[in-house]
This record gives C-alpha cells, structure tokens and sequence, in this order.
C-alpha cells in the first residue's frame, strides 16, 4: 500500500504541502492516525504520575497534536479554496468529530486539574510569555467547559459538536447558491460595462462551460455591473440574487440554521455562567462588554448615517437630471454614486483600473514590506493547492521568515470573500519553526494572456491580506498558542486595516500604479485625484458595515429569537437604516457569523481596530516620513512580531504611548464634520 502523503515527512522546498502527492482519499485516514496520535498523546499528558510543571504539562500541551495539525492545515484550507462535492462531504463528516475531539480534551478532568494547578501557584520563574500561556490556556480550558459536571458537561460537548454542524452547512449552503446562480448577458445587455468588465464576464462563463458572458455573485464581478450596466432592470435582477443568498427556500436556504445556532449559543452562554452569547463571547476582547461596543457603533452611526443621506438626496438630483423618474433603490447606489464621483473628482474605476495591475500591487505589497521591515520575498516553485497560486519565500537578511502562497482569484470551488490562513504556524519551543501563510482573494480572472485589472477596493484588500500575513510571517514568540494572529478578534485587524495606509501614499503610487499597456506611471493629476477621492462614499460604506455590526450584535445580546429576521427588521428600523442602503452581508449569508462563531457577537472588531489603525499610521505622519525607520522599528517589535505574547492594549500602548479614541476614526473616514 502506498504510504499516506499527509502522514509522511514533507521533503518540498520550505516543508510545504506537497499537493501533487496528496488525493482527497488520503484525507479521512489521515485524521484518523492524527485523532489516535492526539487521543494517546493527551492520555499521557493527564495520566504522568510526576507533579505538574510547566514544563510537563503546559508545553507539552503546546506540542501535542502535530499530527493532526499539519494534516488539518491541508485540509481546512482547501475547504475554503477547492471545495469539491467530496471535500465537502469529508467536511461535514469531520466537523463535529473535531469538534468532539476538542470538547474532549478541554474537558478532561485530570487534564484541568494539572492545568488549575499550575494557575492557582504559577512558578514565579515563568518568563513573561510562559505567564501568558499559562493564563491564555487555563482561560481556554474554562471557557469550553472544563469546571463542569455531569449533564451540563455532556450537554455542552453535544451543543459544540451540533455547532460545527451547523456551521459548516451554512457556509456550503452559501457557497452552493454562489455556484449555482448566473445572469446571462446577450450583446444588448452589455451597455455601460467596461471592456474589461465584459472580459470578466465572458471568462466567467467559459470556466462554467457557458456561451457568451455572465454575471455571477463573485463580488469582483457583481459589483463593477451594478456600477456601470445601464440596464436597471439586470441590475435589480442581480442585486436581489446577491442580497437574497441563503434565504431563498429549498434545500440551501439558511434560515433553520439561523436560528438553531443563535439558541445553542444561547445555550452555551447559560451552561457557561453568562446570561447571553454576547456578553460570554466579549468577555475575552478588548471591548469587554456590549455596551462597550454598542457605543462605539453608535457614535460612529449618526455622522455616518447624516452622511448617506445627504449623499442619498444627491444621487436622486443625478436621477433626476438623467430625465428619469424613479426613486433611489439599492440597486441604484452603486451605478448613480460612480457617475457622482465621476462628476466630482473626474475619476471612475475604468480610468483606473489600467494603472492597478495585480502583479504591480503585489510588487507594492512587497515593496512596503521591505522599507518597513527589511523584508524580501523570492518566487519559489513547487506544486500548490491550485495552479493559479503562487508562493515566495521570505527573508530578513539572511534569516528564513517563512513561505507566502497568494491565491487570487475568483472559481467556482472557492468561498466568496478575502481572507488569510496558514498551513503551518511559527513556533520555537523546539527549534526555530517558520510559518506558511496563505492569502486568498476572489479577483476577476482576466482571460489568458491579459493582465489582471484591479479595482482600487481590490487594491486595498489585498493590501489588508498582506497585513494579516505578515503578522504571522513575522511572528517572533516562544509558543504557538500564542503566535502571530493568535490575539482578540477586536485586535487582530489592525494590522491588516494598518498595512491599507500604505496603499493610498504618493511614494507607493507613483512608483507602483504603472499603466497595463503602455508601462507609464498613474499622471500626477489622477494620483491627486485619487487620494482626494479616498473617502468618498464613506457615508454608504459605513453605514452598511455599522448596520451588520449591530444586527450581529442584537441578535446575540438577548434571548435566542425565535424569528431572526424580525430582530434584523427591528434593529434597522430602530436606528432608522436608509431606505436606499441594505447591510454589507444580510443574516441568511453572514458568513462571518454563521460560518462559525469567529466573528459572531464580533463583527463590530473591524472597527474597534480602526481606531487604533488610524491613530498607529498617525503615529509615522507625525514624523513627516510614513517609513520612519524608528517607528517601524516599534510597530514590528510590539505589534507584528508580537504576536498574543501580552495583553493587546498593552501591546498597543507599548507602541503608541496610549490607547486611542474614536476621533482618529471619524477623522480617517473623513466623517468628523458630518452632522
């Protein structure tokens, strides 16, 4: 029998996957030598006659389960990036058992006993990170149920196994409306689209075997036809198919799965000792409470919502002008608010797209890296998860830093969205280990032999990613637990949002947005324009984002509803939503809620790290150089490189001096002057 890629030692450049050896079929054994090897491992751990140490019981905690982590970081991503009927029936088989597995680690008896130990007499010669794991681990160990008994122990461990069910259905079901929905175009329903935008749409229907062009709910390709089809009624078409994912019946509708989630965390939240799942879940986040966040959305909502409505009564005279007589919808915005910015700071995303090729982003992503950190990144060839992604080794001088995979573009088997993960993180409990991360987006495909044309949205996402990556990459901390991204969720954008400053700086521009065709530099008069149009539209962006925070936050801080959508109703009557603006991501497709509980009770987290990314790019304009090396020397140490080593305000407040306020917020969304 051949031997197991997935079990083997990986001889590939840097200890990557190697993804031409490895079928879905070795997936299922794999997991189960992993979960034998994880099971007898913590056996050992919680049943060693010696006393606990940190040594015997903490870090042997940290070392266990190997196995199962190299073989999962395989798989979890490619349920992500390639999911296949078969990749996603392995994922429904294994989410509740590893989600069981986890369960019955953190509420092994014995296991906690050691750990509580450890907690109730720390050594006092733990260093300073040691001290936190001790702590982040016995936190860990409480928070899944470690301190109960009997029913409520078994209860538990059913509810987080039913979570991961749920969870993992809602995200296909997504996924299975993505692939399954498309808008045909014919030559006459072209009009107002950019040559590109009709590339996109007729590469699209080549990969889903299809005649001609269409418009598919990959928001790299819907977004640029509902800002430039002048076809209102294909424009309400696919605006409602996009809003509508997930809530539509039949088989892949999530709105049972809504509800049973929002109960079982309920639930969770009560076994717990918490009277609801938000007040549980923001206990560990530098928020702390609800009230804590419902303030901050509210003092952003109301410069925000004067904002839209003034830009709204703007775009309804554009109308108007335009000799029609309907009122401002939805579908509308997006299309209206393009020919404003175009009136107002002669600029559209056509003219710019030339000047924001994929691989000059990615050359500018790199560059900012290395003027901050002294980063370099060299191409490596080896065989990767898909043969669009690409990987780069990184280095600090002479030092190995760790593996970069990009993978960029839209298909049918990859979730919708921008995210960053790893196949492997940095560690050096046991010798130096270096990271694998991987960024993945969703930008338009351009057919073959063209360049691929961002927006500058995309720009600024994938400058985000990098972000993300590079915390991990640049992680410098003893224990994994504790490296790279591994910090509270209300904290963990801000390296991402931070990088994004980078993007919008002359020095970057003028050197990195080179035109397609001709290789010239963006003109000095469009950069100019450019910035002077970084924020417009602030007023729709954050009205739409502030709306899906408080939804997510209303939906968790109370009692389960029993009709979820009547409480989305309510709360966006309550803070008076504009008629002619819907919530970036609807209940029945809020991935970042319903996916999993990552962001649930926690999609506020973008903005409470923007009051710190605003103030932390501050802190280098200050100096009057954005690569201020000494500045940079502080933002790696305590930030980057930090990694969850200490509590993340006093991260923050190591770089900057203090924490910041909402003011850097509104400042930086240009909403400090709406009314």
């Amino acid at each position: 029998m051949t031997a197991n890629p997935l079990l083997a030692h990986w001889t590939t450049p840097f200890g990557l996957p190697p993804f031409d050896a490895i079928e879905t079929a070795h997936f299922a054994p794999a997991f189960e030598t992993a979960l034998t090897e994880a099971r007898a491992t913590i056996a050992a751990i919680a049943e060693d006659p010696a006393a606990p140490s940190f040594a015997n019981t903490i870090e042997a905690l940290e070392r266990s389960g190997a196995t199962l982590e190299k073989v999962g970081g395989v798989f979890w991503n490619l349920t992500g990036t390639n999911a296949t009927p078969e990749i996603e029936a392995l994922q429904r088989d294994l989410a509740p058992k590893m989600a069981a597995f986890h369960s019955e680690v953190m509420m092994n008896a014995a296991l906690f006993a050691r750990v509580d130990t450890l907690m109730e007499d720390p050594d006092p010669a733990l260093t300073a990170e040691q001290r936190r794991v001790l702590e982040l681990t016995h936190r860990r160990f409480v928070r899944a149920g470690a301190k109960l008994e009997g029913e409520d122990r078994d209860r538990l461990a059913a509810i987080m196994a039913r979570l991961a069910e749920l969870g993992t259905a809602f995200m296909q079901n997504v996924l299975a409306e993505e692939r399954d929905w498309a808008l045909p175009l014919t030559d006459s329903d072209l009009d107002g689209l950019p040559q590109d935008v009709i590339a996109a749409a007729k590469a699209a229907a080549e990969e889903r075997g299809m005649e001609g062009q269409i418009i598919t709910l990959s928001r790299s390709l819907i977004v640029p036809f509902l800002q430039y089809s002048t076809r209102r009624d294909l424009r309400e078409q696919a605006f409602r198919a996009w809003t509508s994912r997930g809530a539509n019946g039949g088989a892949h509708d999530n709105g049972e799965i809504v509800t049973e989630t929002l109960a079982l965390r309920e639930e969770r939240a009560h076994l717990l000792g918490h009277d609801h799942f938000a007040e549980f879940k923001l206990a560990t986040e530098m928020a702390k409470t609800p009230a804590a966040v419902r303030e901050l959305l509210m003092a952003v909502w109301a410069p925000a919502r004067a904002q839209a409505e003034a830009d709204a009564e703007a775009l309804g005279e554009l109308i108007t002008e335009g000799g029609q007589n309907h009122v401002l919808r939805p579908w509308d915005w997006r299309h209206y608010s393009e020919i404003r910015r175009k009136q107002l700071h002669d600029l559209d995303e056509a003219t710019l797209k030339p000047y924001l090729q994929l691989d000059r982003i990615i050359e500018a992503a790199f560059h900012v890296a290395g003027r901050l950190f002294g980063l370099s990144f060299q191409p490596v060839e080896a065989a990767l998860h898909h043969p669009d992604a690409r990987a780069w080794e990184v280095r600090k001088g002479e030092r190995h830093m760790g593996v970069f995979v990009g993978d960029y573009f839209n298909r049918g088997t990859k979730r919708s969205g921008a995210w960053c993960s790893r196949f492997r993180p940095q560690s050096a409990l046991d010798g130096e280990v270096r990271p694998l991360v991987v960024n993945v987006c969703n930008f338009a495909k351009p057919p073959a032999g063209q360049p691929a044309l961002l927006t500058w949205d995309d720009a600024r996402t994938l400058f985000h990613e990098f972000g993300h990556a590079l915390h991990v990459l640049m992680s410098d901390v003893t224990y994994s637990s504790v490296s790279g991204t591994s910090v509270a969720r209300d904290f963990v954008e801000l390296p991402s949002q931070l990088y994004e400053h980078w993007l919008a700086t002359p020095e970057v521009l003028s050197e990195f947005a080179t035109h397609a065709e001709t290789g010239a530099p963006m003109p000095r008069d469009l950069l100019d324009r450019l910035l002077a149009a970084e924020n417009y539209d602030q007023g729709f962006s954050t009205v739409e984002f502030v709306a899906s925070a408080l939804v997510d936050l209303d939906l968790h801080d109370g009692p389960a509803p029993a009709d979820p959508m009547a409480v989305q109703a309510a709360t966006l009557e309550r803070i008076g939503m504009p008629e002619a603006i819907v919530m970036r991501h609807a209940t029945p497709h809020f991935a970042h809620v319903f996916a999993g509980d990552g962001y649930s009770s926690g999609y506020y987290s973008y903005m409470w790290s923007e009051m710190m990314d605003a103030d932390a790019f501050a802190a280098f304009e200050e100096t009057g150089d954005v690569f201020d090396p000494e500045t940079a020397a502080k933002l790696a140490e305590h930030i980057y490189s930090a990694g969850g080593r200490a509590e993340e305000a006093e991260l923050y407040t190591a770089f900057r001096g203090r924490m910041p306020g909402v003011e850097a917020l509104l400042k930086g969304r240009g909403l400090d002057q709406a009314a």
